[in-house]
């Protein structure tokens, strides 16, 4: 059973107002064609938001209600959704105040172009397009689908190489073949990304997503946004869950992840390049998002890209591995 929000809600005076859905910058690692991860409650991204990338996510704990377009449920353990490109959505745990819930749910996000490439390369994922045809509106699967859908998303987070293809091949088999899916928002709704990106924090988002690499101050944000910096401030952090600069020290040390991956450059140039302006303070802000140093965490992924190729090549990498972190 569910409801959908009345047009009255939109209009029964600024305090009934909807709220604009924020832009959530997704970010899927180079090396990899989708992004599988997990949360707790309360969490950051956890407000009204939308995407370009497809999303997947399965409830593991907690109750409460949840919010996809214009459609308003309730959900429990096993509660799995799909939602499409740019649809708002939103899940709320009734959890009491000041209390944590350390896993609340299991997410998988990948964007329309690794899907349709997908489908283009291998014609026997044509049935998947129905499926994404119909999380445009948000599709709710049946309990049973979401247990059987647990382990493999659960395999999914610490899997490598061909294993993560093969996991999330069998993932949508269960989602095709789950019976009765059930659609969500009206026919009558629309997601209208153009609209939600007017917004003041949706330009901030996207204008840092843009702009990384280059300095980036509170107050020149605090004057696109046509605010004053203490303004600015509250309104970021309410809209985000952060203050200005840790958000954007953690975008900075996420694309420098990507950077360390790809082995290209050294970590000197990739500091400079993701818009810190010395090696210390990368050094410190890595730290303390990752628990290792950028040259450790490179070392880490050289083991893990070994291990996955050839035994032996592991073992040499491991062996100056331990080396290196004795030193």
């Amino acid at each position: 059973m569910h409801t959908t929000l009345r047009a009255t809600a939109r209009t029964d005076g600024p305090h009934a107002r909807i709220a604009q859905p924020d832009l959530e910058l997704v970010a899927v690692p180079r090396d990899e064609s989708f992004k599988v991860w997990s949360h707790g409650y309360p969490y950051r991204t956890v407000r009204w938001h939308f995407h370009p990338e497809y999303e997947i996510q399965l409830i593991t704990s907690t109750t409460g209600k949840y919010f996809v377009g214009d459609y308003i449920g309730n959900f429990a353990p096993g509660n799995l959704v799909m939602v499409g490109s740019n649809l708002p959505h939103n899940w709320v745990s009734n959890v009491p105040h000041g209390e944590h819930v350390e896993e609340r749910c299991l997410i998988l996000q990948f964007d329309a172009g690794f899907i349709a490439h997908a489908i283009q390369a291998f014609p026997e994922l044509k049935r998947v397009e129905l499926l994404l045809d119909a999380s445009r509106r948000g599709v709710l699967f049946t309990p049973e689908t979401g247990a059987a859908v647990e382990p493999v998303m659960r395999e999914m987070l610490c899997a490598n190489g061909i294993r993560r293809l093969t996991l999330f091949l069998a993932l949508f088999d269960l989602l095709v073949q789950s019976v009765a899916p059930v659609t969500l928002a009206s026919a009558a709704y629309c997601a209208d990304p153009a609209r939600y990106a007017e917004s003041r924090i949706n330009h901030v988002l996207s204008y840092l997503g843009k702009n990384l690499s280059q300095e980036l101050r509170e107050t020149e944000l605090a004057e696109l946004a046509g605010q004053s910096v203490s303004a600015f401030s509250r309104y970021f952090r309410r809209h985000t869950g952060v203050p200005f600069v840790q958000y954007v020290n953690r975008l900075r040390i996420n694309l420098a992840c990507q950077l360390l991956m790809s082995g290209e450059l050294n970590i000197t140039d990739i500091c400079y390049q993701v818009g810190f302006n010395n090696l210390s303070n990368f050094n410190r802000q890595f730290l303390s998002l990752k628990g290792m140093s950028p040259s450790r965490w490179r070392a880490c992924q050289r083991l893990n890209a070994a291990s996955a190729n050839d035994s032996r090549g592991a073992a040499h990498v491991a062996n100056a591995f331990e080396a290196h972190d004795g030193h």
